[in-house]
C-alpha cells in the first residue's frame, strides 16, 4: 500500500518539477511553409520573440522549475543558438534538447526520454506545446493540481460551438473542475471547452498511462495481408518485437487523455484569457496580436513610446530605422535593421530582418519574409478576420484563400505593385498586381 504522501526532494521540502516543450520536427509545420522554409516555426519571432521564448518566459515565473526539456526532432543544431541565448536570458533554467530520432508523436516522446526525465525523482512536470499562444497560467495550474491533489491538469478555454470540434473537447464538472470525458476532434458537438496544449502531470500517473497506451496498440492485432490458412500464423499478428513498442507513435491527445479521465484525479482549469493555436503561417499575424497586447497592458518597456504616428501595441526592433512620418499600429513588430521609408502605413503585421519598404506603401495583414523589398506607394495587404475566428483562411469567389498576405524570405514587390490575399514562396519579383493566388 503507497501513503499517498508527496516525495520531499533533496535538500528542500517543496516537491520538484520539471517543464517540457514539445517542439515537433520538420516534416511537421508544412502548414507554416512559406516561413518554415528558413526557419523552424518555434523559432520564428513573434512580438519580438520566438514563439518558444513565450513558453519559457511563462516557465520562468514558476519558481520550482529549475530544468527545462526541448523535446523534439530537428538536428540539435537548429536550436543550439537559443539554447544558448535562452541560458544567458534565463541563468535559473537549466535546458537540454532531447531529439527523437523519428516522429514517435507527443506521448512517445515523453515515453522515451522517461530517464532523463524522470532524473532527480521530480513529482510532476509541465508539458507544453511550442505551438499554443496563450498567457500559460502555469503557477495557476499548479495551485489547482495542490488543492484537488490532482493526478493531472490541463488548461482548458471556451471556443464558439462551430469551432469546437476542431479541438479536442473536455467534458468537465463545472463545480469541482474535473475532466469527466476527452475527446479529440469529435464528430458531433459535445462541449465547447477545448484542450489549450498545456498540462501538469504526476510522473506516477503519466508513464503508466502512456505504457498502457502502447500496450493497447501492439494488443490488438494488426491484419498485414488477408491470410491463407497456411501462413495465418504468420501474416494475422504482426510481429512484436521490443524495437516497435519502442517505435509507436503514441500521441497524448488522441491515444492517452481520454482514459486519465474515465479513470484518475484529472482536473482543467479554465482560462479566461487569450489563446490561440500557430498552425499556418497566416496564424502568426493574430499571436502576435495577442502577445503585443498582453505586454502592452503588462507595461512591458519594450514596446514603442505611443505617439501620433505610433497607434500601440507597436514592437520596434532598436536596430530598426523607422521614418518618423510613417505612422505604424497596431499590432505592429518591426525586425532588426528593417528600412521603412516616409509616409508608410503598417498595421497588424510582422516586418521580417532586414527588409525595406519604400516610401508610401501601405503593408496590412501581411507578413513580410527576411530581406524583401517593398516598392514605393505599393500594397501589400490581407483581409481582417474576427479576433475571436481560429480559422487563418476565407472563402473569396468560391475559392478558400489565405486571409494573410505572406512573403517569403527574399521577395520583390515592385512599386505601384498591389499584393492581396497571396501567400509568395521566397525568392520571387512581383512586377504587376495579384490577387488570391499562391505565387510559386
Amino acid at each position: 500500500m503507497s501513503l499517498n504522501v508527496p516525495m520531499r526532494s533533496k535538500g528542500g521540502s517543496a516537491p520538484s518539477t520539471k517543464a517540457v516543450i514539445l517542439v515537433g520536427g520538420p516534416s511537421r509545420g508544412t502548414r507554416f511553409r512559406p516561413l518554415s522554409m528558413e526557419l523552424p516555426k518555434p523559432l520564428f519571432p513573434v512580438a519580438g520573440h520566438p514563439i518558444i521564448e513565450h513558453c519559457f518566459r511563462a516557465i520562468a515565473k514558476v519558481p520550482e522549475i529549475k530544468e527545462v526539456f526541448i523535446v523534439g526532432y530537428y538536428d540539435e543544431t537548429v536550436f543550439q543558438p537559443f539554447i544558448n541565448t535562452a541560458s544567458t536570458v534565463f541563468p535559473q533554467l537549466q535546458v537540454k534538447y532531447l531529439r527523437e530520432y523519428q516522429a514517435l508523436g507527443t506521448a512517445g516522446g515523453l515515453y522515451h526520454f522517461r530517464d532523463v526525465i524522470l532524473k532527480g525523482r521530480p513529482d510532476r512536470f509541465f508539458v507544453l506545446n511550442a505551438d499554443v499562444c496563450c498567457s500559460f497560467p502555469l503557477n495557476e495550474m499548479l495551485k489547482l493540481y495542490e488543492d484537488k491533489d490532482a493526478e493531472a491538469v490541463m488548461l482548458g478555454t471556451r471556443v464558439s460551438n462551430e469551432s469546437a470540434t476542431n479541438f479536442g473537447c473536455i467534458v468537465s464538472d463545472a463545480h469541482t473542475k474535473r475532466v469527466l470525458h476527452y475527446v479529440e476532434k469529435p464528430e458531433s458537438h459535445i462541449s465547447n471547452l477545448i484542450n489549450c496544449g498545456v498540462y501538469l502531470f504526476s510522473t506516477e500517473c503519466i508513464f503508466p498511462a502512456i505504457r498502457s497506451a502502447i500496450k493497447r496498440r501492439f494488443e490488438r492485432p494488426r491484419l498485414l495481408s488477408y491470410p491463407s490458412s497456411e501462413n495465418l500464423e504468420s501474416s494475422f499478428f504482426q510481429g512484436e518485437d521490443d524495437e516497435d513498442k519502442e517505435n509507436a507513435v503514441i500521441r497524448l491527445e488522441q491515444d492517452v487523455l481520454s482514459d486519465i479521465a474515465d479513470s484518475r484525479q484529472f482536473f482543467v482549469l479554465e482560462t479566461k484569457d487569450f489563446w490561440r493555436q500557430i498552425k499556418t503561417a497566416g496564424s502568426a499575424v493574430p499571436a502576435n496580436a495577442l502577445y503585443l497586447m498582453k505586454a502592452f497592458q503588462s507595461g512591458s518597456e519594450e514596446l514603442a513610446a505611443p505617439s501620433a504616428n505610433i497607434i500601440p501595441p507597436v514592437y520596434i526592433h532598436p536596430s530598426a530605422q523607422v521614418d518618423p512620418t510613417a505612422k505604424l499600429g497596431p499590432n505592429v513588430s518591426i525586425g532588426p535593421r528593417v528600412h521603412i521609408g516616409a509616409g508608410v502605413r503598417i498595421k497588424e503585421a510582422i516586418v521580417l530582418e532586414d527588409s525595406e519598404i519604400k516610401h508610401d506603401s501601405c503593408v496590412m495583414y501581411a507578413i513580410v519574409g527576411w530581406h524583401s523589398k517593398i516598392g514605393a506607394w505599393a500594397r501589400v495587404e490581407g483581409t481582417p478576420t474576427p479576433i475571436t475566428s481560429h480559422a487563418t483562411s476565407i472563402v473569396k469567389n468560391g475559392v478558400k484563400v489565405q486571409s494573410i498576405t505572406i512573403l517569403g524570405k527574399e521577395c520583390g514587390v515592385g512599386d505601384e505593385v498591389r499584393v492581396q490575399n497571396c501567400v509568395c514562396l521566397p525568392y520571387k519579383e512581383l512586377k504587376r498586381d495579384v490577387t488570391n493566388e499562391v505565387i510559386m
